[in-house]
């Protein structure tokens, strides 16, 4: 029997590397989980608002009513509109250990990935050191919807994009109406 070759030696070295990188990908699925019904975020507002002292309680604040508009709009005004079908996890291939339940509601756009990104965007204003790492997260939950299987793509970005919208657009709102709630220097 002849001996593997440089080819095949590299090819199987990158076969199990990529099994690696599937393997730690996995948890992603938790992450999914813990976005749901924006569990995530729920926590970790409390944990600005008890140790971030005045600038956490604001940020709190600011990214609870973000996700809460940003929730309204979402489920009640967009997904109405544009009913689009969740993917076919079987006919993509989605193996089974990556799935999560799949939601009852339309697939466009993700609500998980506009709630986490008007979470990072509104806290952001008022913790910007704070914002990268949120902003990562949140990109980390859109991304957990599509290797679940339950959105497209496109349904994760469009879903970005109004949840950072709205969330620019409620920290406007606020900052003009809720003087407790202002940006402070």
């Amino acid at each position: 029997m002849e001996a593997a070759g440089p080819g095949r030696q590299w090819l199987a070295a990158g076969l199990q590397q990529a099994g690696q990188v599937d393997r730690a990908v996995y948890p992603v699925r938790r992450l999914s989980r813990a976005a749901d019904k924006s569990r995530l975020w729920l926590g970790t507002a409390a944990v600005l608002a008890v140790a971030g002292g005045p600038a956490g309680r604001r940020a709190a604040a600011r990214g609870l009513v973000a996700v809460g508009v940003t929730s309204a709009l979402v489920n009640l005004g967009v997904k109405p509109v544009y009913a689009r079908r969740r993917p076919d996890r079987a006919g993509a291939g989605v193996p089974s250990r990556r799935q999560v339940t799949m939601p009852l509601s339309t697939s466009f756009p993700s609500g998980h990935s506009a709630s986490a990104f008007a979470f990072a965007s509104a806290v952001g204003r008022d913790l910007p050191w704070l914002s990268l790492g949120l902003h990562l997260l949140a990109g980390g939950v859109a991304y957990s919807r599509v290797h679940t299987g339950v959105h497209y793509p496109g349904d994760t970005i469009i879903g970005a994009i109004i949840g950072a919208s709205t969330a620019h657009a409620v920290s406007g709102l606020v900052d003009r109406h809720v003087p407790a709630l202002r940006a402070r220097p």
